[in-house]
């Protein structure tokens, strides 16, 4: 693995601890419907998915991207996961100008979401 390679996995990797270190403070403050989110973070991860993608959080949002750096151009392609209630959730994949996908679930092991981590993973990270 070259250094670039290196540093964009550390970077990648470390937007997953500060954002496990956030759904933690949750823990027992009444955030019940975050716990699946929670959840499907840490099974992302150990699937070894915190090499391939950076995320973040807005209290209820989960935001998956490629972006090296914290923040996302308009040019950049991202999942975002809104937590609607316990077990509804509205997953958008877009970049700042287009929608690709948008659509309600229940679990978030759902194939389509599976599906576009996948369409994702395949996009440069930048």
């Amino acid at each position: 693995m070259d250094s670039r390679t290196i540093e964009i996995t550390k970077r990648f990797q470390d937007s997953w601890e500060t954002t496990q270190r956030i759904f933690d403070l949750f823990d027992n403050s009444g955030f019940e419907k975050l716990k699946p989110v929670k959840k499907f973070i840490a099974e992302l991860k150990e699937k070894g998915e915190n090499n391939h993608f950076r995320i973040g959080t807005s209290l209820y949002r989960l935001i998956i991207s490629r972006s090296i750096e914290h923040g996302l151009r308009d040019d950049q392609k991202r999942i975002m996961i809104d937590t609607i209630a316990l077990n509804d959730y509205e997953i958008i994949f877009s970049d700042g100008f287009k929608k690709y996908r948008q659509y309600r679930i229940s679990n978030l092991n759902d194939n389509r979401l599976t599906k576009i981590l996948e369409t994702l993973k395949e996009t440069l990270a930048d």
